[in-house]
């Protein structure tokens, strides 16, 4: 067990962030390896609380020598965008310098090798994305954590890992699996598969590998409870993958949640500016035409909401936090029991 401190260079004199790496070494070098990194969206803090409960498990297993193979972990992956705060408010998504999401734009290697990520070079968010990359590619397992505004535990699974990745999501025990494919934009977890993909399948043994952007619930779902069932359940995959040695976790059962692909999301957006009140809550099913929210766009007025309706029957995956919209945007996310008539692909918002 190790804790070493990476270093990068700031955009002007003077300026370095730090990330905190921890890394166990593996008893067995034929054994699956991981890496496990949360808040690349610096104020998504869920997945960063999970690895704080999920360390002592480690530390013990290490102390055990039951970490059969090699583990790297990250817990706060975005030192840049952990420092943007305007007018109190952490702006952890976007990198302000260049107006780029900390989640996407990321290498594209040609082969799984950490010295294809670099030179590192650019602004201290593109360098940032390459050493990240250069920390996670070659490992079987990538988990990379993050959260939505309101929602359910859902995976986002490339297809090209389902079903083999079923043992992975009932270990998690999320709600729901939403399968994607194509490009999404160079997100991390595409950018971590990517150079499997190019490999040839005896190579690339696909059904080793995990690749998934994990979104634990919401941005206020920040609590004790949480982190260490959390926890439990990373570590329930890491044994159920090989990684730990642990005859007291059982096997998974088959996964029962909800599995859809990407095109079955309807991202619903709201028709004016206004105050929300909703109806609905992550996790409920609604049918075709059911309300799932009211806009008060001007109050007091006999004419002043508006009615949302449900595109089609499906399950409400996620809701926005804040409480007033502008015209157009996102109000929740439904996975429909049919295609969606404005389906997307690989990445479902900016």
């Amino acid at each position: 067990m190790q804790w070493t401190t990476e270093t990068l260079a700031g955009d002007t004199e003077g300026v370095t962030y730090s990330l905190p790496v921890l890394r166990f070494a593996g008893t067995d070098g034929s054994a699956p390896t991981a890496y496990i990194q949360a808040a690349l969206h610096a104020g998504e803090l869920p997945g960063t609380v999970a690895i704080d409960a999920l360390v002592p498990k480690l530390a013990r297993a290490h102390a055990e020598g039951r970490i059969r193979g090699a583990l790297t972990i990250v817990p706060g992956a975005n030192p840049v965008g952990r420092l943007q705060y305007h007018f109190g408010e952490l702006q952890g998504r976007f990198h302000l310098g260049t107006r780029t999401n900390f989640n996407r734009d990321f290498p594209l290697l040609a082969k799984p090798d950490p010295s294809l990520a670099g030179p590192e070079a650019g602004t201290a968010d593109q360098r940032l994305k390459q050493r990240l990359l250069s920390l996670s590619v070659g490992h079987d397992i990538v988990l990379d954590l993050h959260c939505d505004d309101e929602g359910v535990a859902y995976l986002y699974v490339p297809a090209e890992l389902w079903p083999a990745m079923q043992d992975c999501a009932a270990a998690m025990g999320v709600a729901a699996v939403v399968t994607w494919s194509g490009s999404s934009g160079a997100s991390f977890d595409e950018a971590s598969l990517h150079p499997w993909l190019r490999l040839p399948a005896e190579e690339a043994g696909l059904d080793r590998k995990v690749v998934t952007t994990v979104e634990l619930r919401g941005l206020r779902d920040v609590t004790p409870a949480y982190a260490q069932s959390d926890a439990a359940g990373l570590y329930r995959l890491l044994v159920a993958r090989g990684v730990i040695e642990d005859r007291n976790e059982a096997a998974p059962a088959p996964f029962a949640g909800l599995v859809a692909p990407i095109d079955h999301v309807d991202v619903v957006t709201s028709p004016r500016a206004g105050a929300i009140l909703f109806d609905v809550e992550p996790g409920d099913r609604v049918a075709k035409g059911q309300r799932v929210a009211t806009i008060v766009h001007n109050a007091g007025r006999a004419d002043g909401s508006i009615e949302v309706l449900a595109p089609q029957s499906g399950y409400v995956l996620t809701r926005v936090s804040r409480r007033s919209l502008y015209a157009g945007d996102d109000l929740l996310k439904l996975v429909g029991d049919a295609p969606s008539a404005n389906a997307r692909e690989g990445a479902l918002e900016d």
